[in-house]
């Protein structure tokens, strides 16, 4: 016997074909929520501190599911099949009361109207997350 069959399989990874894109997407998400938060809460916190904390919210949630995303394994897996329902929940959330109480947002978050100033993509992929999750258990 060799060492070769002693090894224990390495984990199947996430991070192929359609589920690359994914993790792309939310990279890019994660730039883009982060520096937006950055600039937002050093430079104008004064004016809407709660839309500007939920977009700060919104781009930590993005990197740790990103995170969860790219590394394989079982808890890895459920990190990111909990953040990526606390992040369609909390776009269901904000986007339903920046619909019905806009006096809460002063100025837009991340996920201001489901997500409207980022063309609907924190509304959808969040559900393509949990749908590459659920294909790759």
């Amino acid at each position: 016997m060799t060492n070769d069959t002693l090894a224990p399989p390495a984990p199947r990874t996430r991070a192929r074909g359609v589920g690359r894109v994914l993790i792309v997407v939310y990279a890019i998400l994660a730039l883009g929520a982060t520096g937006r938060s950055v600039v937002e809460i050093i430079g104008k916190f004064d004016q809407a501190p709660f839309a500007y904390t939920l977009s700060a919210v919104a781009a930590v949630v993005y990197i740790v599911a990103t995170i969860a995303l790219m590394v394989p394994g079982p808890v890895w897996y459920r990190v990111a099949w909990v953040t990526i329902t606390f992040e369609l929940a909390g776009v269901l959330t904000v986007g339903t009361l920046s619909l019905f109480l806009p006096e809460l947002f002063a100025k837009a978050s991340v996920w201001s109207w489901y997500g409207m100033g980022y063309l609907f993509i924190p509304l959808v992929l969040p559900v393509l997350g949990m749908l590459w999750l659920r294909r790759t258990r």
